[in-house]
């Protein structure tokens, strides 16, 4: 199983993950044109997707996923809740499939096992992909962590997790009181200190990657979500890798051969 995130953060977000012959697109926050570039940059130009997999109902998850389900004929995955609160965002969706947050599915040779996750959204989802050797765990956009995230995320091979802000640098920073609320809330973002707690108690015996993602370019500093991190896996920051807006992070395989 390999994956890359293509873009990480409020301007935008997706990722591949990859598994023998499927190719998911996690999130599809992006034209169809700037998804096509970033693909190309990861290596994937000319790798055929199997399917969209759709977060939540945020913008910077989905603005591009009409777009894309049609320019590549795919498939688009969600909760049935995510689907009714695009509305008539959806209507241009040719091929929608439902999930549900509390049972496992497979698309191809990926298998998702996914949960659900305090956001403000209609019925967000986080996920456990497997290839049924190693495990590859993704969290973003929650307030706060729950022992069933916490489960979920265990004894995973590599992890990619939500460092939004720094609690000081979103106090003390631009954004309006009712937006900083929001942001802090239970149903917003884990900060740096919230990501590192829930790191810190997790099974990491089988943990190879951690990718700190979704942070953000006014309330966070790269230097900062490692820093965090790294006190928890008791390493160098620069073992921790950053997603970013732009260059989000490259294509990383969890076993040899895989891409």
């Amino acid at each position: 199983m390999a994956f890359a995130l293509l873009g990480s953060g409020s301007a935008g977000n997706a990722a591949v993950i990859a598994a023998g012959r499927t190719r998911v697109l996690l999130d599809c926050g992006f034209s169809a044109r700037e998804t096509e570039r970033r693909l190309a940059r990861a290596g994937l130009a000319d790798v055929p997707l199997s399917a969209i997999l759709i977060t939540h109902e945020h913008s910077d998850h989905v603005g591009g996923a009409v777009a894309c389900a049609r320019r590549f004929r795919v498939p688009v995955w969600m909760t049935s809740g995510t689907h009714a609160a695009l509305g008539r965002q959806a209507q241009g969706l040719l091929d929608v499939r439902h999930f549900n947050p509390h049972e496992e599915f497979a698309i191809g040779d990926l298998r998702i096992e996914p949960f659900p996750v305090p956001h403000d959204a209609r019925e967000p989802s986080q996920f456990v992909f497997s290839d049924g050797a190693t495990r590859l765990g993704f969290l973003t956009d929650v307030g706060v962590t729950t022992p069933h995230i916490e489960r979920m995320l265990g004894g995973c091979d590599a992890l990619v997790l939500e460092c939004n802000h720094d609690r000081d640098m979103l106090r003390d920073g631009p954004y309006p009181p009712a937006l900083k609320a929001r942001i802090a809330g239970d149903h917003g973002h884990l900060d740096n200190a919230a990501a590192a707690q829930l790191l810190s108690r997790l099974d990491r015996s089988r943990l190879r990657q951690v990718v700190a993602a979704h942070l953000s370019e006014t309330n966070n500093t790269p230097a900062k979500a490692r820093a965090a991190l790294a006190a928890v896996l008791n390493c160098s920051p620069d073992y921790v890798s950053v997603a970013d807006q732009n260059m989000g992070f490259g294509l990383f395989s969890l076993a040899a051969g895989e891409a």
